[in-house]
């Protein structure tokens, strides 16, 4: 069965280390702020200039000044700090954020990504991936596998404008959990209830499969 995004979200929650600053990108990622583990202290960082977001608000603690970057209202954490976007993108820039969650349309098996235009559809930007798939050295990407139409996400080459090219690690579909290494994706986990075959079926590009792949497994 694949997994929800509330599921994707607490996987990559996982990959947390004590002390890290992360950033999320827009969709899925976001999520993440909400499944932080216990006795993990990381500092999430927005690009529009808040580091140290803290989950999502309850109704009562909403304020609509308070929002991240795909402009949705977050809460700040203590110790947070609220500075320019121009400071929050030297931050990136120069390499200071541990790890980066990105959402994406493709990604193929030499770690290309891309995530911001489809050609022929109204877009409003680039956003700052080009800037965080730069920036940063440990991405993980999460996305469906594959479209609704059935087709691979997974690729032996992008067919979409690149956003960044041999700079993804880790990818988390709604299906399995794969590394990216030596020109093929690595498959380490799949989803509970999903079979090796059908992820093999919905990989467009090289996948390595161990003799023995684990399912995740999710705290009720």
């Amino acid at each position: 069965m694949a997994l929800t995004r509330e599921q994707m979200a607490m996987r990559v929650a996982r990959e947390l280390e004590d002390g890290f600053y992360v950033n999320l990108g827009i969709g899925i990622p976001t999520l993440v702020a909400n499944y932080i583990p216990d006795g993990i202290d990381v500092m999430l960082q927005s690009e529009n200039g808040l580091l140290g977001m803290g989950r999502f608000p309850t109704e009562e603690e909403l304020d609509p000044d308070m929002i991240n970057a795909g402009k949705q209202t977050v809460t700040a954490r203590p110790g947070a700090a609220i500075f320019s976007s121009a400071e929050s993108f030297a931050m990136i820039r120069g390499g200071h954020v541990d790890l980066t969650v990105l959402g994406a349309f493709e990604v193929d098996q030499n770690g290309n990504i891309a995530s911001w235009m489809v050609p022929g559809k109204l877009i409003k930007g680039m956003g700052g991936a080009m800037d965080l798939v730069a920036g940063a050295e440990n991405i993980i990407c999460t996305m469906t596998h594959a479209s609704k139409h059935g087709e691979s996400k997974l690729l032996e080459s992008c067919n979409l404008p690149l956003t960044g090219a041999g700079c993804i690690n880790r990818v988390l579909t709604d299906l399995a959990y794969l590394e990216i290494k030596d020109g093929a994706f690595h498959l380490k986990e799949r989803a509970p209830g999903v079979s090796v075959e059908e992820i093999k079926s919905l990989t467009a590009g090289k996948l390595v499969v161990p003799d023995d792949v684990p399912e995740m497994t999710f705290e009720v």
